[in-house]
């Protein structure tokens, strides 16, 4: 499953499972830790809520859901008496988790993003999610002008609730289309259609008091063509959102597309984010499919189709400022910003994973062993599955999150923190890659080196300062090899 903010367990921020790590080439080793000991990471100012109801599980879904089906009592836009008793029994226990959880801070640092995410949080009734903002509120506070973004799916909302959400303080919407063909929503088992696209996206635009939003679309699904996925960047295009998800289909085990193409294996993942993991290394279920094996598209087709958006969608004014996400000048989500800085971040709710104090914890997957897990929370246990990290682990979370964006990694800064000969060890480790034009290296003023100028600079070894001040990913040919390219950066770092 794809998605775009991730603090769920078993997600990754790249859309396939990273490869297990190569034998590195002969490199100079990680001879010494870090300069310094990292400094103290700064309280979070960003809050995941997991709202994880849905009308039906889709074919590639493997987050912990709660799928509501068609014969779920109704829930009314302003809730009440007609809310569904799992959606208001599971707000209530998310409100006992979100009071019992202690502010990191003394200082009172106020939530700048919030992001409501699921499942389909737009099935929850606007009342129920002003409870849990009112929540945040009193606990850690909100910002002036924080962002709120909720996921909305179409057929989920009319013009009524979205005009009570941005009235409650959500200003940011995420609109889970995912294809613009009728068949292909249908062969991946969304439960909407067509026509619901096009409603939810005119409720959307003709919102007033709304003008961020996004929209997610999947390529690499079964017996999904190029004509078919020019369309659905065109329709994109015309639906003038103001930032785009862009996801390549991943094939999960357990999933009913898993059920048809996957053969189980089991991978040792460093584990950052995307509906994020925990900290440190750890087993998760993955699978292994063969592209290419009918009605799946082929590794050069996807590869093709992750071109083609990288292209139109630049060509309509989009930033590609992450591997999966593009935006308008000063749209970038900042919520999921948030994570690709390895910042601090709290997380609220089934399967959620938090980020606090250099550990990342994360809360079960299955309902009855999260609301026992509450319980502990308020009876002063911390449960959480992993303790504080290693230096290494440290580094492999920054690299790999730093390459999935445009910014790239700030060579220096990891110089400061994680010392130089791991520093120069990556520089060695990339060069053929900037001689092929797959990395790019760039000075303090982010203009790009010639091959021959980093050359020179791992030459002189550092002599007089490094010219070398960012690494980043080509668009799109880096980006398409981010897996392997991050995969041999571990394997200098953890050897």
């Amino acid at each position: 499953m794809l998605r775009s903010t991730f603090p769920l367990v078993s997600h990754l921020p790249s859309r396939k499972p990273p490869p297990i790590r190569p034998r590195p080439p002969p490199v100079r080793p990680y001879a010494s830790s870090a300069a310094s000991p990292p400094p103290p990471p700064p309280p979070p100012a960003s809050a995941y809520v997991h709202l994880p109801f849905c009308r039906k599980r889709c074919h590639y879904c493997d987050f912990p859901i709660v799928a509501l089906g068609t014969s779920s009592p109704p829930t009314s836009p302003h809730g009440g008496d007609g809310d569904d008793p799992r959606i208001a029994d599971y707000v209530r226990l998310l409100l006992r988790e979100v009071a019992a959880t202690r502010p990191v801070s003394d200082d009172g640092v106020p939530l700048e993003t919030v992001f409501f995410g699921g499942g389909t949080p737009s099935l929850v009734p606007p009342r129920l999610v002003a409870a849990v903002l009112d929540a945040l509120r009193a606990r850690f506070g909100l910002s002036a002008s924080p962002e709120v973004s909720i996921e909305m799916d179409p057929g989920t909302f009319d013009a009524a609730k979205l005009r009570e959400l941005v009235g409650l303080g959500v200003n940011r919407v995420s609109l889970g289309v995912q294809a613009f063909q009728e068949d292909l929503l249908r062969a991946c088992g969304r439960a909407h259609g067509l026509r619901e696209v096009h409603d939810a996206v005119g409720i959307v635009t003709a919102c007033e008091g709304l003008q961020n939003w996004s929209m997610d679309l999947i390529s690499s699904l079964p017996n999904q063509t190029e004509e078919m996925w020019e369309e659905s960047l065109r329709c994109t295009v015309d639906a003038r959102p103001t930032h785009v998800s862009v996801y390549d289909l991943q094939i999960e085990q357990g999933t009913k597309f898993g059920q048809l193409w996957v053969e189980p294996i089991r991978l040792t993942l460093n584990p950052v984010l995307d509906k994020v993991a925990t900290q440190s290394f750890f087993i998760i279920n993955a699978c292994r499919y063969t592209p290419g094996v009918y009605p799946l598209p082929n590794e050069k087709d996807s590869a093709n189709f992750y071109k083609i958006a990288s292209k139109r969608l630049s060509e309509a004014g989009y930033n590609h400022y992450e591997i999966s996400s593009y935006c308008k000048t000063g749209y970038e989500c900042k919520h999921n910003v948030t994570y690709w800085q390895n910042r601090s971040f709290y997380a609220f709710g089934l399967g959620s994973a938090s980020y606090i104090n250099g550990i990342r914890f994360s809360r079960p997957r299955r309902m009855k062993e999260y609301a026992e897990w509450v319980q502990k929370l308020e009876n002063g246990v911390w449960s959480h599955e992993s303790g504080n990290s290693g230096i290494k682990d440290m580094a492999m979370d920054v690299v790999m999150l730093s390459l999935r964006t445009a910014w790239g990694l700030d060579v220096q800064s990891f110089s400061k923190t994680f010392g130089r000969s791991l520093t120069e060890s990556l520089c060695n480790t990339f060069r053929p890659f900037v001689e092929s034009g797959l990395v790019i290296a760039m000075d303090m003023e982010r203009r790009a080196l010639q091959p021959s100028e980093f050359e020179l600079d791992l030459q002189h070894d550092g002599e007089n300062g490094s010219r070398v001040a960012f690494i980043r990913l080509s668009d799109p040919d880096g980006f398409l090899l981010s897996n392997e390219l991050i995969s041999l950066a571990f394997g200098i770092i953890s050897p």
